[in-house]
């Protein structure tokens, strides 16, 4: 199969199908020991047109959850995932992971050049731990803004 047949497939395979979508997947953000939020702090740092698309990018991850696949998102390792998006050849990627069947964990999110290093996917993981032994504590909410 050719790289624009298996493009194709993979953008049919991200496809909602109307009525026959499941239920979405709530987007938490991850919150520090400091109270910060990480990926909100970054995300504010980019240009408009990067927000937007991130924005974009996340509200495809409410509406497809795990069955969100290449070219939007993509699996790391050890259960982190990034979201995809690039804007003028720059490569924007939000490091998240699940809890559960009903959240996507937003961790934080970064620049890109070739591949995403590894001392951001270990980040993530660290966060991933540190959310699972206590949710409530690195959940943030809008009124901590």
């Amino acid at each position: 199969m050719g790289k624009r047949a298996l493009i194709v497939v993979r953008n049919i395979a991200n496809m909602r199908l109307g009525d026959f979508a499941v239920s979405t997947t709530k987007i938490v953000f991850f919150k520090d020991d400091d109270g910060a939020c990480p990926f909100l702090d970054w995300l504010r740092s980019l240009p408009p047109k990067a927000q937007d698309k991130c924005r974009v990018k996340l509200g495809r991850l409410a509406e497809l959850g795990h069955d969100l696949r290449r070219p939007e998102a993509d699996l790391l390792r050890d259960k982190i995932y990034e979201l995809r998006a690039s804007i003028q050849g720059i490569h924007y990627r939000v490091l998240y992971f699940f809890h559960g069947n009903v959240a996507a964990v937003v961790s934080h999110g970064l620049v890109k050049e070739s591949a995403v290093p590894a001392i951001e996917i270990d980040r993530a993981i660290d966060r991933k731990t540190r959310f699972e032994s206590n949710p409530a504590k690195y959940t943030y909410t809008k009124d901590e803004s």
